[in-house]
């Protein structure tokens, strides 16, 4: 049977180890999600995770942005996050781009008070530097809203993962 098929029939344990680490850090919303069984494909399931994203308060949505890691930098990742990062290549950067990401993430986090986030995925380590560069300049609103789509980007590829395992 496959997960798709079975999403209904998973007890709790198994429901939060699958869907709790598909936002970084941030298990509630699965704990939340499990209030909107049945599902009625993995669409539904998508659908009502990201609506209980979306409708999160201000508060608590920066609280997700910034329970992620520092691109490059940071040694503590989660299971998806090195993945993620591994496979852009993060983890092999020159003195020069290391100390690069060092900068910018120190002065994004001082000026946007969260962690600089993108969906790495498909990218490698010079877009996502570019990126990075780019976007340290918009203002705080503006880098909000983008930090809060990446987020959501980044639950799809990894639910995306999850569904075709």
């Amino acid at each position: 049977m496959s997960l798709e098929n079975d999403l209904n029939n998973l007890n709790r344990d198994k429901f939060i180890s699958l869907f709790g680490v598909i936002f970084e850090k941030t298990q509630w919303i699965a704990e939340k999600l499990l209030e909107h069984k049945p599902f009625k494909d993995k669409e539904d399931l998508i659908n009502k995770m990201f609506l209980i994203y979306e409708t999160t308060e201000k508060n608590k949505v920066l609280d997700i942005l910034r329970s992620h890691p520092k691109l490059a930098v940071e040694k503590n990742l989660t299971k998806y996050s090195s993945e993620e990062q591994s496979r852009a290549n993060l983890k092999n950067c020159t003195d020069e781009q290391y100390e690069e990401f060092k900068m910018l993430n120190f002065k994004y986090e001082k000026k946007f008070g969260f962690p600089f986030i993108i969906a790495v995925k498909g990218k490698d380590k010079i877009e996502i530097l570019n990126n990075f560069r780019q976007r340290i300049n918009n203002d705080v609103e503006l880098e909000f809203k983008e930090a809060k789509s990446q987020v959501k980007k980044i639950a799809l590829f990894r639910l995306n993962e999850i569904f075709t395992k």
